[in-house]
């Protein structure tokens, strides 16, 4: 994620002319970020603690992010990034999770993961995944920012990192189920047998990391660009 961002900077704010960025390889690298990110935020959701007060924070970073683009990056900002999509979701898990623990977790991993592909494209006012279009959207839903928020962006929304609940709370839970499903062997597994130190460390402080990561490389780069001069 620090790399494909460091790569968008240099794009984007700091203008490399680089065509292989713009193409389906880098595509591929983005949804691979992103899908495992909302994933694995689904797994880890049963591991912690305190699930109200983490995804209040969570939510509040995302909103946070809009903030500051909105005052500092008009021209590339933020509305429903991916840390309030994470956030919502982690709340929205709280009430849901009473009658989800119900549900058996083969299942609920592929009912969560059939609903995700066929949403996928929803923004796009279609059902299917990718280039697959299995039928249309009423046009009547796309209204506004909060229909952008549940899935629906309006015509004029724009978002440099858009995450809507629809579909990616299905990758969520689906993370959810996967976790679920992997419970007994995680339990029975020795922790100690993939201990990296420095990914635990990043893994401990996910949410600083990705707070300050782009800062850090903006600035990292800004410098860099001015001692090329």
């Amino acid at each position: 994620m620090i790399a494909y961002h460091t790569c968008w900077d240099l794009v984007y704010l700091f203008g490399m002319d680089w065509s292989w960025y713009r193409g389906t390889g880098a595509y591929i690298w983005q949804q691979s970020i992103c899908w495992t990110f909302i994933l694995l935020s689904g797994f880890c959701w049963p591991m912690g603690r305190r699930p109200l007060r983490r995804g209040l924070t969570v939510f509040a970073c995302g909103w946070i992010i809009t903030l500051v683009t909105v005052i500092f990056m008009p021209d590339e900002q933020i509305w429903f990034g991916v840390l309030t999509l994470i956030g919502s979701c982690m709340l929205l898990l709280i009430p849901l999770e009473r009658g989800l623990r119900y549900v058996p977790a083969g299942a609920g991993l592929a009912v969560s993961a059939a609903l995700f592909a066929l949403l996928r494209n929803v923004n796009r006012g279609t059902l299917g995944v990718e280039g697959l279009v299995l039928g249309t959207v009423p046009a009547e839903l796309y209204r506004n920012d909060l229909t952008a928020y549940l899935g629906f962006p309006g015509p004029g929304f724009f978002s440099t990192d858009y995450f809507s609940l629809l579909p990616w709370l299905f990758l969520f839970l689906a993370g959810y189920f996967l976790h679920r499903l992997c419970a007994p062997a995680l339990e029975r597994a020795d922790p100690d047998i993939l201990r990296c130190r420095p990914l635990c460390a990043l893994g401990r402080w996910s949410l600083p990391v990705y707070m300050i990561h782009q800062p850090v490389v903006y600035g990292v780069l800004t410098l860099f660009a001015a001692l090329m001069r």
